[in-house]
Parts: structure tokens; sequence; C-alpha cells
């Protein structure tokens, strides 16, 4: 700062404010400009009212700068900034809006693949995160929407945790990571926080995460579904164009009993189910290699031959794909025995014209 610039500031610095303070310690100057001929400067007023009744000070100030400023013109001009507007807000799990005729595409996007389970813990949720991931390192472009709403984990698997930006409080900008795009009712929510929604509120929710996200152009959009035959099922099969549903159990016979009621649900809504995926089929100790069935051993394929539908592929109870999860990077997107065991369920589907 040269010696004139330091003059000028302690001349401002001389006049005092009315409501205390003066012009360099309220910080009030802006765009101060020192040349040969002239000084010009800015004072910031903190609003447009406030700035209004500174004229006087304006030409007090000009005044003060002048006895100090030699033989250069002075120039003082007055601004003021408003308050900042508040951040377009977006209310998410109002009640669903009526619908028209039956049921809708969502933009962009080619494919809905629903992934769903007759009851929770089986897999479902990482099944949905690490197909997704297997499906875009396959070249397509790939969409993942958590509508577990009560019980979000995407994003925690996909390693997300950023709030969706809302430009105008309607449209919603989902995340990326590992090739894929994300959205989660989990992403807008406090995590530590119970979603407490009735049916309604629920409905509402998917409806915008389907409608208001801005997905751009998929290949395929995987929904991964709450476990059970409820309302978020319903919503989805009733109001979207779904291409078809994947429906996942362990081979126990207590998850099959339930995983035959979503295969049912999926029938009554005219969904079609594309094939069952049996996880936790298999547990293959580290230390002696050898195989223990602690779940049962074949169920699903039975039931997927019993009832004439593709058995899309068996995958292992494994420790890595655990922790992998956990870790918010999905095993399918490094290599290893786990990977390519999902990068054939995912070369299975886009064989068969599903993905």
């Amino acid at each position: 700062m040269s010696q004139l610039e330091t003059d000028i500031r302690a001349a401002l610095a001389r006049l005092a404010l009315p409501d205390g303070g003066d012009l360099i310690s309220r910080d009030m100057i802006r765009a101060l400009v020192v040349d040969d001929a002239s000084v010009r400067f800015v004072i910031e007023a903190p609003s447009p009212e406030i700035a209004g009744q500174m004229e006087p000070l304006r030409k007090a100030a000009e005044a003060a700068v002048a006895s100090v400023a030699g033989s250069r013109s002075v120039s003082a001009a007055l601004t003021a900034h408003g308050p900042k507007p508040a951040p377009p807000s977006l209310k998410i799990g109002g009640h669903a809006k009526p619908q028209q005729g039956g049921p809708a595409a969502v933009s962009g996007v080619d494919r809905i693949l629903a992934v769903g389970s007759g009851k929770g813990g089986v897999g479902k949720s990482t099944v949905s995160s690490n197909l997704a991931v297997a499906l875009a390192k396959q070249g397509r472009r790939v969409g993942l929407l958590d509508a577990d709403i009560y019980g979000p984990s995407q994003p925690r698997m996909m390693g997300v945790n950023k709030r969706p930006a809302s430009p105008d409080g309607k449209t919603i900008i989902p995340l990326h990571a590992h090739g894929v795009t994300i959205m989660s009712i989990g992403l807008m929510m406090d995590p530590d926080k119970a979603i407490v929604w009735r049916g309604p509120m629920l409905m509402g929710a998917l409806q915008q995460m389907l409608g208001q996200v801005e997905w751009g152009e998929l290949d395929v959009l995987i929904v991964d579904l709450p476990p059970g035959t409820g309302d978020v099922q319903l919503t989805l099969c009733q109001r979207t164009q779904v291409t078809g549903a994947i429906v996942v159990s362990t081979p126990q016979d207590v998850a099959l009993l339930d995983a035959r009621k979503a295969l049912d649900m999926f029938a009554t809504l005219k969904t079609p189910v594309l094939g069952l995926i049996e996880n936790m089929s298999m547990f293959k100790c580290p230390d002696c290699g050898s195989e223990h069935a602690i779940f049962g051993h074949g169920g699903v394929a039975a039931e997927a031959e019993r009832l004439n539908i593709p058995l899309l592929g068996a995958l292992p109870i494994d420790l890595e794909t655990r922790l992998a999860g956990d870790n918010g990077t999905p095993i399918a997107a490094g290599e290893g025995e786990m990977a390519q065991a999902y990068a054939r369920l995912a070369q299975g589907l886009i064989e068969g014209g599903m993905a």
C-alpha cells in the first residue's frame, strides 16, 4: 500500500458514523483506486435503506479524501447489497401428485430394473450397488435409485454423502460415484434421524426421486427397493414403466417363504420377473478352503426351476464384499473373484437385453 493510500484511509477513518465506528473500521470502503489523476472508491452501505440516508456522508468522504489527494480529482459512489436470497429449498416427502394415464416413463431412461426381496438382511442393497457398478464398468450408462426410504444404505455403500443440489427448488441434481449416477433419500435427510412417514409421504418421495431428478441419458436405472411388499413397490410398479424385477434371496427356507411373496406381488402388479439371485449361497473358509452351506444350498435354484424363472447368479458370503460396502467402494469396482462374479451377472443381463 502506498503512502497516499494510507493517508486516504486515515482520512476516511476520521469520519464517524451515527451508530458507531467509521468507514474503515466498519469495512465499508470498496474498490479504492488511486492513479496520477484521480482517486475513486465505493462506500458500501449495509442495506439500500441506509444507503439512501448516506449522501451527506458520501460528500464528506469526498472532501476528506480531497484534503490529502493533492491535485487529483476525487469521486465516491454509494452502493448497497440487499440480504442474500435464501437458497432454493426442496421439500421431500410431500403427498404424491395425481397422475393421468397409466405407468409413465422416466425421462432419458431406457430401462428400469427393480431389485427387491421378500425380507430384509438378504443382501439386496449390496447386490444393487455392485450390479450397478459392474454394468457401468461394461460401458452401460447406469443410475442407482435408493428407494429404501426407511433404511437407505446406498450413500454409505457408494461412498457419497454430499447433499444433492436443487438450483430452482424443483429439480434435483444427483451425485456420481464409480461411474454410476446416484440418488437416495438418505442424501436429503439427517442420517441420524428416523424417517417416520405414512404411505402417502413415501409415495410422494418416490415420485420426486423419479420425476424431479435430472438423471440424464441412462441405459438402465436400478431401483433398490425396500424389503417386503409395501407402498413403495406398489407405487413404483403402478406409476412407472418398470422393465422388470430381480428378486434376491438367501437359500434358507424362511427367506424363500418371503421371496415367494415378493414374486407373487410382482405378478399381481404385472411386472415381469427377470430372474432370481441367490445371495450368501456358500461360505468358503479362507484358512482351509472348505465350503460350508451356512444358509442351506440350492434353495433359490430349485425355486427358479419350479417357477420357470432364470437363476441369474449365485453369490457366496464374502468378507471383502462386506468390508468394501462399509468403506464406500463396492467390490465390483475392483478386481478379484467377487468382482468377476458381478461382471458375469452384468454380462448376462446385457446379453439378455435386460440392461
